[in-house]
């Protein structure tokens, strides 16, 4: 298992001390499981490693915004990174502050800016001039300042897929690093605006530190330029992206990953800054599975499918990415012989498929468990053919807790009107 909260209990696979085959029975399928347990461990992996240094955690909302996630890291303390007003929103639904929450996002409207600074947010990562000036100009029309850090492009490849590499100059992402010295002059002499760090994000699955090293030492490098100038940066942010193992990767341990930075930092002589870590996947990833019920298994000539009840609006990183996740039957049968199978779901698209090419021993009406889903999975969920997005379960412990029904049909056309006669 790529996580020590889902494991194999008498041939059936539990999650903590929870069968998942039980949570199927009572909540249905496609569902989404989560431990709580493994969200705490991983929360402390990177807490522990920064306590006592200057360390601060902010969980990247994006990965995984269901309430009751949130509110299992506002209860440890938690800061939060998000990318838009509505996560903002589900921070504070969740009990967490705004006082703690940083705003990133590339294109962060006007109205969104607005209402992050009467809500009093920590800080905004602003990432281009155009920002910068909408920025100042909605800070001054509310009398107050805006706390800024600015979001440089490294330029540093992160070894990762294409579409989750964002510090190459090719990306959207920051301001380039050439133009960054003379950026932070610019909103330096804006008025309501007050540059308090810098910060750089390079990608998502990073599973080498090396990358972030070479993007540090640049961007410190920068730092040293900017205070030559008469500015001071209180802060730098290394960002989230660390990798988890979905299948063979062996990404670094958090604790190591953490102090490997911190002491680089603090070996080039910054150490009396404050580090801004903005995890995502690595906190939430292998704490949730999805668990889905095989309706047909089809055999052909070249491919065997099994067709479950999940799909790719369920879980898009697959058809997206191209991405691999662990697909585990949830009861193992010794008296089935396995077959190589496509798992796909039933949208009409050739792109729906959640795993391929892979041996299981399954009959019909079997449950697989795909898993690693608890990043960017049920965030980036749609209703695609009008299919009602799935229900999400935490588990503490011997107990479950439903911290998201399932949607009925009828909810998804709600707002929908026809034209009058």
């Amino acid at each position: 298992m790529n996580d020590s909260a889902f494991h194999y209990v008498d041939g059936v696979l539990h999650v903590e001390g929870v069968s998942t085959a039980s949570l199927a029975k009572q909540f249905g399928t496609p569902l989404y499981v989560y431990s709580r347990d493994a969200l705490t461990r991983a929360y402390h992996a990177y807490a522990d490693a920064c306590a006592s240094r200057k360390g601060t955690v902010h969980v990247a909302v994006k990965a995984n915004s269901n309430l009751a996630v949130l509110n299992v890291f506002v209860r440890m303390g938690a800061g939060f990174d998000i990318v838009s007003a509505g996560e903002l929103a589900r921070v504070t639904a969740a009990g967490g502050k705004a006082s703690d929450t940083v705003f990133s996002g590339v294109g962060k409207s006007a109205a969104e800016m607005r209402e992050a600074l009467e809500l009093g947010v920590k800080g905004f990562n602003v990432e281009s001039i155009p920002e910068l000036h909408v920025l100042n100009e909605v800070a001054k029309s509310l009398g107050k300042k805006a706390r800024i850090s600015l979001r440089v492009n490294p330029d540093v490849d992160a070894k990762t897929h294409p579409y989750i590499s964002t510090g190459l100059k090719a990306n959207k992402f920051g301001v380039a690093f050439s133009d960054a010295r003379a950026t932070h002059r610019a909103a330096h002499a804006m008025s309501n605006l007050e540059v308090v760090g810098i910060g750089y994000h390079i990608g998502s699955q990073i599973t080498e530190i090396s990358p972030y090293l070479d993007a540090l030492d640049k961007v410190l490098e920068l730092v040293e330029q900017i205070e030559a100038d008469g500015m001071h940066i209180h802060h730098v942010n290394v960002g989230g992206g660390l990798g988890i193992t979905y299948d063979d990767e062996t990404p670094p341990d958090i604790d190591a990953f953490v102090k490997t930075l911190l002491d680089h930092i603090e070996k080039r002589g910054h150490g009396h800054r404050k580090v801004f870590f903005e995890p995502g996947r690595s906190l939430v990833g292998n704490a949730g599975a999805l668990i889905t019920r095989v309706e047909y298994l089809k055999p052909g000539k070249e491919k065997n499918f099994a067709i479950v009840d999940a799909a790719m609006n369920d879980l898009a990183r697959p058809a997206m990415y191209e991405s691999f996740h662990r697909i585990e039957p949830v009861s193992q049968r010794d008296s089935v012989k396995a077959h190589q199978y496509d798992v796909v779901g039933p949208v009409c698209e050739s792109g729906d498929w959640l795993g391929c090419d892979r041996a299981l021993a399954i009959e019909q009406g079997d449950l697989l468990a795909i898993l690693s889903a608890g990043a960017y999975g049920f965030t980036m969920s749609s209703n695609y053919n009008t299919r009602p997005r799935a229900a999400e379960v935490m588990v503490d412990g011997s107990k479950a807790h439903v911290v998201r029904e399932r949607e009925e049909v009828k909810q998804l056309f709600a707002g929908e009107k026809v034209l009058p006669n």
